[in-house]
């Protein structure tokens, strides 16, 4: 009833408005003067009419003065929305929805829009008529909307709004698929694949980087990606491995360990970043280049570009069961003493299997003589680096602000240094090998399994128990065997013992240590004393500070230091399946040694 009361005033107020513009019309006076008066006259009878509209709809809805005032107070605080009943119950069936024929109600805004004839969409000006009326929303009844079409005309989308394969009769048909473009990528993003995505602002990420790979393709690598499968299939099945841990060390995610075997053996998922292949001295390591890189231009001639050599001797009563002249442990217990080294990783006799070798990391003097001495097997020393293990000896310290030794073999040392020559993180061991200042080689041509040399040619072939041997020794192409007493219970051809060596040995032409600071051994000096070679100025210092200890002269023997080192050189070059080149690039292509040793190309397909 209230819509209809105020349509009803507004066409009365409609029908008093036109009548007092025909009076103007009329009466010129209107125009001219008494503006004041008439306009109070208007107000005066415009408001008399209002008033009694009001009474008569007041009347008409049965509503009291003081019921109209209370309405008039909680439309104050309620705000009324147009064309929603008024409903007092939560009943869904009680709530009246309007049909879509009716028309709505005109709201004041449309109702002023219609006074004006126009309606402003950008508020500068009117529009025409034919745009102001369209048949959707036409509340004059001049326009209508358009009849729905017929079912018959009905037709599907074929624009995104609607699915593509389906006629007017609601029949499923076939799709065509369009064929993707061939050697064009497919990939989103143009960044390289081992870019990350999407990583929130200030969040770390602690997993190894593969840009790795990118930066070693600048300095003579090959670009193909390898796997340890590759490594397992071309070294360490073909029996081939010289256990130097070499690869557990270069491996940026810590999958590779050390099996029960003393090989190693992948215990996580390999990432394919290639390092453990390419650092390996008998797989993609070309260990003849690093002579070069090491020690320059001259030290692949000979025994390499020394700085000077001795023989020499420790003078002290600890040196007899030391190796020859006990120069070895005399240096790293000098550097020890003088505060240049924390630690020296170094070879001590197993607890459970008498000699046989597994690192160990000294730290006093005490530690370092009471592991004087030689064994001959390999301990997989630079598997050994991760100093967490060796935290409870070391002092409190920032592992960064660390000092080492490391006493290996001729390859061991050339697979640190080359792990050196790159500013890589490799995780675990990582701060072991920055922290290698100082290397000690010994004079090796060959290295043996433990179970093949101890168990099989002395213990079952030999008689000779593990308990009963006091010292072993490599001299003069013999293999000597020691008992507890210093007496001699073997004395025979190493090649007698070739069957227990590894096989890998066999392509090392590196004798005497090339990489190292300085090379220790028997060859070339009288019992007693240790030929010492000095190759590099941290040689000479680790020298200097151990000389007033020592006993020492010239070398007695280079010849014989010299002899051996060309055997070793000849026999490498009869058992090396690829050329010896100290001029090619450092790191050997998978795919080239395969060719060259005969292995399978692709033998990660087969392990994944």
């Amino acid at each position: 009833m209230g819509i209809d009361s105020e349509d009803e005033r507004s066409e009365s107020s409609k029908k008093r408005a036109g009548a007092a513009g025909s009076e103007r019309r009329e009466d010129p006076e209107n125009a001219s003067g008494g503006t004041a008066s008439r306009e109070a006259e208007q107000s005066e009878a415009s408001d008399r009419a209002s008033s009694a509209e009001r009474s008569s709809a007041d009347r008409s809805s049965g509503r009291s003065p003081r019921e109209d005032g209370e309405a008039a107070s909680r439309e104050d605080d309620e705000l009324v929305f147009p064309g929603v009943p008024d409903s007092s119950t939560d009943d869904d069936e009680a709530v009246m929805v309007p049909e879509g024929g009716s028309t709505p109600p005109r709201s004041r805004e449309r109702a002023d829009q219609t006074r004006d004839d126009t309606i402003r969409t950008d508020g500068v000006g009117p529009v025409d008529d034919e745009e102001a009326c369209s048949p959707s929303t036409c509340t004059c009844g001049e326009k209508t909307a358009d009849p729905a079409p017929a079912a018959d005309d009905r037709r599907v989308a074929t624009d995104g709004a609607g699915v593509s394969n389906v006629d007017s009769e609601g029949n499923l048909g076939d799709l065509e698929f369009t064929e993707p473009a061939e050697g064009v990528s497919q990939d989103v993003y143009d960044d390289a694949p081992d870019t990350r995505v999407g990583i929130p602002e200030g969040v770390d990420l602690e997993t190894p980087e593969y840009s790795i790979r990118s930066e070693m393709n600048d300095i003579e690598t090959p670009d193909e990606k390898t796997w340890f499968m590759e490594l397992d299939e071309a070294v360490i099945d073909e029996g081939r491995c010289i256990q130097c841990g070499t690869c557990v060390a270069a491996c940026p995610s810590d999958s590779i360990g050390v099996g029960e075997d003393d090989l190693p053996k992948l215990v996580k998922m390999c990432t394919g970043c290639s390092l453990c292949w390419d650092f390996c001295p008998r797989g993609g390591l070309r260990y003849e280049r690093q002579w070069k890189i090491t020690g320059g231009e001259d030290n692949v001639k000979g025994a390499g570009d020394p700085i000077t050599e001795f023989s020499a001797k420790v003078d002290d009563d600890w040196t007899d069961g030391a190796q020859d002249g006990g120069v070895v442990t005399g240096i790293l217990a000098t550097l020890l003493e003088e505060g240049e080294i924390d630690g020296a990783l170094i070879a001590t006799e197993s607890d459970e299997e008498p000699w046989k070798a597994e690192s160990f990391l000294a730290t006093t003097e005490e530690e370092l003589i009471a592991n004087a001495g030689t064994v001959y097997n390999q301990t997989l020393a630079l598997g050994n680096l991760d100093v967490a293990q060796w935290e409870h000896k070391l002092p409190d310290k920032d592992w960064e602000d660390l000092s080492l030794a490391l006493v290996g073999t001729p390859c061991e040392i050339e697979g640190v240094r080359a792990l050196q020559d790159f500013d890589w993180d490799y995780q675990k061991q990582n701060e072991g090998i920055r922290a290698v200042d100082y290397t000690i080689s010994l004079m090796c041509t060959k290295n043996f399994n433990y179970y093949s040399l101890i168990g099989e040619q002395l213990e079952e072939k030999r008689n000779i128990s593990p308990e009963e041997i006091g010292k072993m020794d490599v001299l003069h192409g013999k293999m000597m065997v020691y008992d507890h007493d210093g007496e001699m219970i073997v004395e025979e051809d190493v090649e007698n013992f070739h069957d227990a060596a590894l096989k890998g040995c066999d392509e090392c032409a590196d004798f005497t240590g090339f990489c190292s600071d300085v090379t220790v051994g028997s060859v070339g000096s009288s019992d007693e004393y240790s030929s010492v070679i000095i190759r590099t100025d941290q040689g000479m210092k680790a020298w200097d500070l151990t000389e007033p200890k020592l006993d020492y002269h010239d070398l007695e023997d280079k010849s014989a230091v010299g002899k051996l080192q060309g055997w070793d050189k000849k026999k490498a070059f009869e058992s090396l399946e690829r050329p010896f080149d100290p001029d090619a690039p450092r790191f050997i292509d998978y795919t080239d040694h395969a060719e060259n040793y005969g292995t399978a190309l692709n033998p990660h397909d087969k392990g994944h």
